[in-house]
């Protein structure tokens, strides 16, 4: 897991060779103005959905992983709370291959975070995940999914 602000996000393109295409989506687009949507960078190797998302309280919000694709996560309109817990640490569960995602409803985070609009959290498939954690009702976001 990878907390920053997005102005330094380009200081890890070397962890993945798609990373530099995603500094370089970032940098080009304004993401506040981008409208909701799924957007191909790479094709399925690459892309990004632009939501808003449903604010979840802590009790609400379900664990996660991804067998094939890592998570860059933006909030824009508030900030996001996302739970963590090393992916080692959960109890098996069944993989939904068509989505690439595995829930842990046995499982709370373990510790949560805070991620305000201008920053980013990247989740690699090591990582359990519990996102959209908000007193908002809705959270605009982007995710890019950027396969690992």
């Amino acid at each position: 897991m990878i907390i920053d602000s997005l102005k330094n996000f380009s200081n890890y393109v070397a962890l993945n060779p798609r990373f530099a295409m995603v500094a370089e989506f970032i940098n080009t687009h304004d993401l506040n103005a981008l409208t909701e949507g799924k957007y191909a960078i790479d094709g399925d190797d690459l892309f990004v959905n632009v939501t808003t998302a449903k604010g979840k309280t802590p009790a609400e919000a379900r664990l996660e992983t991804h067998d094939r694709m890592l998570d860059i996560q933006i909030p824009l309109s508030t900030t996001e709370t996302m739970g963590y817990t090393p992916r080692t640490l959960l109890a098996p569960e069944p993989y939904n291959a068509d989505n690439d995602i595995t829930f842990y409803d046995a499982n709370k985070p373990q510790q949560y975070v805070d991620v305000h609009p201008g920053m980013f959290a990247v989740f690699f498939t090591t990582d359990g995940h519990a996102p959209c954690i908000s007193k908002e009702a809705n959270i605009k976001k982007i995710i890019f999914k950027v396969k690992e």
